[in-house]
């Protein structure tokens, strides 16, 4: 399996999906800030890689804070905010900063080495559940799947943009797992090209038979028949089912519903934000518009001419028709079956906590 995050006793270590796929290659990180920059920079990408890598950099940088509980907390607190600075939109970030909050002040009379021992600890044990629970989505993902399908997706939700395995393209995984024929149509995703670069080449490494298409062929393919469902993951979504999504992925939702193709979102519910009353409550990530005109360090715009770059867009709840997570698939009225999913994993999540 792709391992995109390792975490070892010096570094937290993450395949640089920037060099993709020319080149494989694995960049150390050894402060916080090094962690924080690989996650703005998009050495790393997806909201659960993203939301794992953030928790080993933040068990990381608790090994040289202060021992006493004044200044551990002061500088703990200041690495957290500074780690959820890093990417606005992607609610996993802010979910496990949260989550190591929440054990820091559970243990905290434990003395610092102890809360930094169970900071690592729950680290190691995130980027585990991530993949764990990638799996059980796939299998309930699955289900959704035809016998025989071509599959639409943007953007990249494989292993790359998890712990392992992936969410959209863990629903592709199992359902070849399974046995049925699946092949892969992936958007090429400007300006990142994630789906040319990264959805295509964990494809390739899995032997699943996959296309590349430019974004704007979508609807022309759809229209003579050669997409059979769309599958896509989320960076944030919003309590009513609104889904943040790479930039394009309201177009493909939009080109789907014309043409009569389903449309599902496959993510934890780590990335539900309950909080979220719907898609205008989610923040857009606007990222500078040279990474629009400048590709591989070469300009293919008028110096002069500026350009946008909003690196996500919303989804409205109106155009999908389910939403594929560890806890099951959820359905319209998504405020009420994203919670139940929602609760049930708060409750498994509780009972563990507990436990330790």
């Amino acid at each position: 399996m792709i391992n995109p995050i390792v975490w070892t006793d010096e570094a937290v270590v993450l395949l640089d999906q920037r060099a993709l796929p020319e080149v494989e290659t694995y960049v150390e990180l050894h402060e916080l800030d090094e962690v924080i920059a690989a996650i703005r920079d998009l050495v790393v990408r997806g909201a659960p890689a993203i939301g794992v890598t953030a928790a080993m950099g933040l068990a990381q940088a608790v090994r040289k804070m202060p021992l006493d509980v004044s200044g551990f907390t002061t500088a703990f607190d200041a690495a957290c905010v500074s780690m959820e600075a890093a990417r606005p939109t992607a609610v996993n970030l802010a979910w496990a900063v949260r989550r190591l909050r929440r054990l820091v002040e559970r243990h905290l009379d434990e003395g610092i080495p102890a809360v930094c021992a169970r900071m690592e600890k729950e680290a190691r044990f995130m980027h585990a559940e991530d993949i764990e629970m990638n799996r059980t989505m796939g299998r309930h993902g699955s289900v959704l799947v035809p016998a025989e399908a071509c599959v639409l997706t943007h953007c990249n939700a494989g292993a790359l943009a998890t712990a392992g395995y992936g969410t959209a393209l863990g629903v592709v995984r199992a359902a070849v797992e399974e046995g049925k024929k699946v092949s892969v149509m992936a958007d090429e995703t400007r300006p990142f090209l994630q789906g040319a670069r990264l959805t295509a080449w964990e494809m390739q490494r899995d032997g699943i038979p996959c296309t590349v298409i430019t974004d704007n062929m979508a609807g022309h393919l759809m229209s003579r028949g050669d997409v059979d469902l769309v599958v896509v993951g989320s960076d944030r979504i919003a309590a009513n089912g609104d889904v943040a999504n790479k930039i394009g992925t309201y177009t493909v939702a939009v080109l789907a519903r014309e043409h009569g193709i389903p449309f599902y979102v496959a993510a934890p519910t780590s990335t539900v934000d309950l909080a979220a009353v719907s898609g205008a409550d989610i923040p857009i990530e606007e990222r500078s518009g040279e990474e629009v005109v400048v590709i591989d360090g070469k300009r293919i715009a008028p110096v002069g001419v500026p350009a946008l770059y909003p690196a996500f867009d919303i989804t409205p709840a109106k155009l999908v028709d389910a939403i594929v997570t560890e806890e099951g698939v959820a359905r319209a009225p998504y405020t009420e079956s994203l919670r139940a999913c929602c609760d049930a994993s708060a409750a498994r999540t509780e009972q563990r906590e507990a436990a330790s």
